[in-house]
């Protein structure tokens, strides 16, 4: 834009000095639109505008100035001004970039996560002279920062506790270290995202194995303490049976016998007259002699 500001007023000049020496009104005319043209756009070159969401970074023949922030600024020509990105950016590291993990005892993992981030306005010249631009802010210092944490962190835990019970320990832990590795590079983390860890094929054979040598372990305890119990149980029983056999046997003496027997004849002579022998007479037998006269 200078340089076209540059070229109409030289144009202006030129039409001028001929306008005059052939007593041109249009060359005149010519002139002065050809002058406000090129103060229009030498003006316009020395003025820049920042977005909103956005903070600038000028550059004038290799010299770093002073951030800009959203509005309009005065600049001096041939300055060059950079703009970066206040709002939060997702880097998804997914798909094609998904990032292979090792867990302490070896298991391979895979990692999906999203991290956002944004450039701090303050830190905006720190940056330009680390990358130059956003994208490269996200290739050179977002990207593989983030990537080395996430296979560090999940190092240090086994591979069931990074593949289910450890997941939200690991995300904060994920989060807490990006955010203190990119800080004090001008790149604050707003939020990381552990949205999912699928195992390998080979992992996810050994968790299965290990499902089933759990699931056949708490069915063989659980059939061994039934048979524990189901044992106790009878033995109990025995014991109840073998102690009210013994206290039965010291109960029946002589003299209880006769007594059980004498009673037994009574109930029955109250139906039948009978003649009761008593008990233990002769052999012991005892004899019932109906009134028929019968032995």
């Amino acid at each position: 834009m200078l340089v076209l500001s540059c070229l109409l007023v030289l144009a202006a000049v030129v039409m001028y000095f001929v306008a005059r020496a052939r007593s041109s009104s249009q060359l005149r005319l010519g002139a002065v639109a050809a002058l406000i043209g090129g103060v229009f756009f030498g003006v316009a070159s020395s003025v820049y505008v920042v977005s909103a969401y956005e903070v600038g970074v000028p550059v004038l023949f290799g010299k770093v100035g002073t951030p800009m922030t959203s509005g309009m600024h005065l600049k001096a020509p041939f300055t060059d001004v950079t703009s970066f990105s206040t709002r939060p950016v997702d880097l998804n590291l997914s798909d094609k970039d998904v990032v292979e993990v090792r867990s302490s005892q070896g298991g391979v993992m895979y990692a999906e996560l999203t991290v956002k981030w944004a450039v701090t306005p303050a830190k905006a010249v720190e940056l330009y002279r680390l990358a130059g631009s956003e994208d490269a802010i996200q290739q050179r210092l977002v990207y593989p920062d983030s990537r080395e944490i996430v296979r560090n962190v999940f190092a240090r835990y086994t591979s069931e506790e990074g593949y289910t019970s450890a997941r939200e320990k690991i995300n904060a832990e994920i989060g807490r270290l990006v955010k203190e590795r990119l800080a004090p590079r001008g790149i604050d983390v707003t939020a990381v995202n552990l949205r999912n860890v699928k195992p390998s094929d080979s992992l996810q054979e050994q968790i299965d194995r290990k499902i089933q040598q759990k699931e056949a372990t708490e069915r063989a305890v659980e059939a061994s303490r039934t048979a524990e119990e189901e044992a106790k149980r009878r033995k109990i029983e025995a014991e109840g049976i073998a102690r009210a056999n013994k206290i039965l046997n010291d109960s029946l003496t002589d003299k209880v016998l006769m007594n059980q027997c004498i009673e037994a004849y009574k109930e029955a002579a109250k139906e039948n007259p009978v003649y009761a022998v008593p008990c233990g007479s002769g052999d012991g037998a005892p004899v019932i002699v109906d009134g028929s006269g019968r032995n």
